[in-house]
């Protein structure tokens, strides 16, 4: 048990707390997705077109492998450094993004921003559960939310408007004085009264998670694309994965202060709420990577009204975690998340039963519905696994459900971008001989050419392409429906009943 706990944090002085992490993980949210519609003025200054993508992966690569980590060390060393200095990382990591002289080195300090923001979405959530009662952070969560749900609708917008009418630098430099506002409410506010203690830190521990989780999220993130999954790279890959995880596994349990103790896993309260939140990873990621893919190359959407219709999801999302506390103080926390989860499934039948000729309105509302169950679910999971767990475990805790998370998002992407990429090959071996000529070579091709690229499609070969395209969405969306009824499943394993471990 750590000797560090919150302590002198009033009523009021909860507000600018509150007000510096949703700041922080605004932060996060806001950089995950920000540079995406500035690629052309990037590549244009920087070079390096063929290595952008990693502009992403280093950062969500860097940002899932640190987030247990910064849990455990909140548990030992106080919310508050951890948090801190995790912000500090992300400026600096901002800083020097901005000042990036070619690709290679913008990819670089991207995951320096990625490693800073490894401790923003765990430990944010850590403070709250420690600052607001169970019954006051389902409305907190609703917050936290509705930043998420603003940042993924704003950030690609504001993005591109930094790189058109002032320079792609502004979108890391912005950070800078929204950072420093967040480390002076957080740093003045939040108090703690630590107790040095000597801790020993599990540093082979550490880095063999590093190793595995790290081994992993590049290969979901790679193969398929660079590479075939049955391919030798991804057997090599996923044989060092399978190493690492097991060397792991077996230092964890000899371990005096283990980084991820076996018991986040071994107790079925726990197991629950990290099946959940892999759930909300899984079945999320679902919607936002292959729904306005949808929308464009099928129903002939533009981007925006694409992007409006995926943005119902963040509405529905907002809605009920702020609302969920109404819920699981009724019908308890277990029973929460299955309604949930009973939601997204919902959605999942109706997105697969989606017809060719759809109206958005109707994926608008299948996206709505998906949020709702989304919102239910990752709310009421994480609430209740931090609420049987002392304030010496909740950081080691909430670090494990937001990796579950994350860890599902990345299963999820390869899983649903392997079943498109699968269905759309097939289709295309099967055109006929006077199509084939014509046709592009795979998802992300036939998407940018249905939705007016470079790659323009004559009239019949375009229709052939969307009736394709309607076929990958479909099997996409049937994929929902298995993963949430497996969901549904693994989520039942948790009691009913919720009763402290400590």
């Amino acid at each position: 048990m750590s000797a560090a706990q919150p302590t002198g944090v009033g009523r009021r002085g909860r507000r600018p707390v509150l007000i510096g992490l949703l700041l922080s993980t605004a932060l996060a949210a806001m950089d995950a997705t920000i540079v995406a519609t500035a690629v052309p003025s990037i590549v244009a200054d920087l070079g390096g077109f063929a290595l952008f993508p990693w502009v992403f992966s280093a950062y969500l690569l860097a940002q899932a492998v640190t987030i247990p980590i910064y849990g455990r060390l909140a548990d030992l060393y106080g919310r508050k450094p951890v948090l801190l200095a995790g912000t500090v990382v992300f400026l600096v990591g901002s800083l020097v993004c901005a000042l990036a002289w070619n690709m290679v080195a913008l990819i670089v300090f991207r995951a320096l921003q990625g490693i800073g923001a490894g401790a923003i979405q765990p430990i944010t959530q850590t403070v709250v559960g420690d600052l607001y009662s169970v019954a006051e952070r389902g409305r907190v969560a609703g917050w936290f939310s509705s930043v998420w749900g603003v940042s993924a609708v704003a950030a690609p917008a504001l993005g591109g408007a930094f790189a058109e009418y002032v320079s792609w630098r502004l979108i890391f430099w912005i950070n800078l004085p929204v950072g420093a506002a967040a480390l002076l409410m957080v740093g003045i506010y939040l108090r703690e009264q630590v107790v040095r203690r000597r801790h020993r830190i599990d540093v082979a521990g550490a880095l063999l998670l590093v190793l595995g989780t790290g081994v992993l999220m590049f290969v979901l993130l790679q193969g398929g694309t660079r590479w075939g999954w049955a391919s030798a790279p991804s057997a090599v890959l996923f044989a060092v994965v399978a190493v690492a995880v097991a060397a792991f596994v077996w230092w964890e349990r000899r371990a005096a202060d283990p980084v991820l103790p076996p018991w986040v896993y071994g107790h079925r309260v726990l197991a629950g709420a990290n099946l959940g939140n892999g759930a909300v990873g899984v079945l999320s990621i679902g919607l936002t990577s292959f729904l306005p893919t949808f929308a464009q190359g099928v129903l002939g959407a533009s981007a925006v009204a694409a992007g409006v219709t995926l943005a119902f999801m963040s509405i529905g999302w907002t809605l009920a975690a702020a609302n969920s506390a109404r819920l699981y103080l009724r019908l308890g926390f277990r029973d929460t998340t299955l309604l949930g989860l009973g939601f997204a499934l919902a959605s999942a039948v109706m997105l697969s039963l989606t017809a060719e000729d759809a109206s958005l309105a109707y994926l608008g509302v299948a996206s709505f519905v998906m949020g709702l169950g989304m919102g239910l679910t990752a709310t009421s999971m994480l609430v209740g696994a931090q609420s049987v767990i002392g304030w010496g475990r909740r950081g080691v805790v909430t670090g494990s459900a937001m990796f579950a998370r994350m860890i599902g998002m990345a299963l999820g992407a390869s899983l649903y971008g392997a079943i498109a990429n699968s269905t759309l090959a097939a289709w295309f071996a099967a055109a006929p001989r006077a199509l084939r000529g014509r046709l592009p070579g795979g998802l992300d091709e036939a998407s940018r050419a249905l939705s007016g690229g470079s790659h323009r499609l004559d009239p019949a070969a375009a229709a052939y392409v969307r009736e394709g395209l309607f076929h990958a969405g479909r099997w996409v969306f049937v994929g929902l429906v298995v993963l949430a009824v497996l969901a549904l499943l693994a989520v039942a394993i948790a009691p009913r009943r919720f009763e402290p471990l400590e």
